[in-house]
């Protein structure tokens, strides 16, 4: 029995189902019974299935035997038995859990898979905003952390009682106007009395 050419097959049924972190391991050395684990994963209990039914398809069509299938039942975790080659079929978190590799991944062997890893692409950088939707951003009011809108410039108080006091301090142009015409009245009254005293000085 080719072993390159089962381990092959078992791949193969695997990558047609979609089969997630396929995995191969060179037993030889820690038990007589088998030459391979290979280990794969399914995401749910239809796809476990699937892949046990796909690798014994692909197995039986190369000409090796499969002696047979446990774990079908709850399909978490399926054992397919092809003789030289044993392989585990497990959903993640199964996997994870009593994770083989520590008992049977001793020896990796290399094989080339079709899952290649997918190049993630960059997003592109947000283009910067224009002036004036920045513009107004700013003149936006701010919140406060309670929802309450912020008045945008509110003069502070003092300012203002300052201005009130200085307008009452200031005299008012009605005002000035007034004392001024008094004192002009005032004036030419002035002359008037002493012109009518010289009169009546002159008379006597």
């Amino acid at each position: 029995m080719d072993i390159r050419k089962l381990q092959r097959a078992i791949v193969d049924g695997l990558e047609d189902v979609k089969g997630q972190n396929i995995t191969v391991f060179n037993t030889e050395h820690l038990s007589p019974l088998f030459e391979r684990v290979i280990i794969a994963s399914g995401t749910s209990n239809r796809q476990t299935k699937a892949l046990a039914s796909s690798v014994r398809d692909a197995v039986k069509s190369k000409g090796f035997p499969v002696m047979r299938t446990e774990g079908e039942d709850n399909g978490e975790w399926i054992i397919v038995d092809c003789g030289a080659a044993v392989v585990h079929l497990m959903q993640p978190a199964i996997r994870d859990y009593y994770h083989l590799e520590e008992i049977w991944g001793d020896k990796p062997v290399k094989m080339k898979l079709d899952d290649k890893p997918v190049k993630l692409v960059k997003a592109e950088e947000p283009k910067a905003a224009p002036a004036k939707k920045a513009a107004a951003k700013k003149a936006a009011p701010a919140k406060k952390a309670d929802g309450k809108k912020v008045p945008a410039k509110a003069a502070p108080a003092k300012k203002v009682a300052a201005k009130k006091a200085a307008a009452k301090k200031a005299p008012s142009r009605t005002g000035v106007t007034r004392t001024v015409g008094v004192k002009s009245t005032a004036a030419k009254k002035a002359p008037a009395k002493k012109a009518a005293a010289k009169r009546t000085a002159s008379r006597a």
